[in-house]
């Protein structure tokens, strides 16, 4: 028996939430068959011309989770950039010209560069 659009959509809604469940757990392997599946029940449904009205609530829902799962993933991109920055950056003393005025200079990670 085929599945219905309304089937579809309470699979899709399911796979969106253990997707995010499987993020706060960094499951990895998890998080890659969810996004196979989602990515199969989207192609399902691309082919959907117009939503019957009793799913629409489902449809918001949906959205509304999706967007949830997007913020996690971005912050938690933009906090793994900011730790990777940090430690990536080169920290220096300041050091002054003849005129009183900081220089840049060139330094290596936490290593002292042997120049004076």
């Amino acid at each position: 028996m085929a599945e219905t659009t309304h089937e579809h959509l309470e699979r899709l809604l399911a796979v969106i939430l253990a997707e995010r469940e499987c993020a706060k757990n960094m499951d990895t392997a998890g998080m890659n068959e969810a996004t196979r599946e989602k990515e199969h029940l989207l192609e399902m449904l691309r082919h959907v011309q117009r939503l019957d009205e009793r799913d629409r609530p489902l449809a918001e829902r949906i959205r509304y989770e999706n967007r949830r799962n997007a913020y996690l993933f971005r912050s938690a991109l933009a906090w793994i950039h900011d730790t990777i920055e940090f430690f990536g950056k080169r920290i220096a003393m300041a050091t002054y010209s003849e005129r009183g005025k900081t220089i840049a200079s060139e330094v290596n990670g936490r290593l002292l560069s042997g120049r004076i």
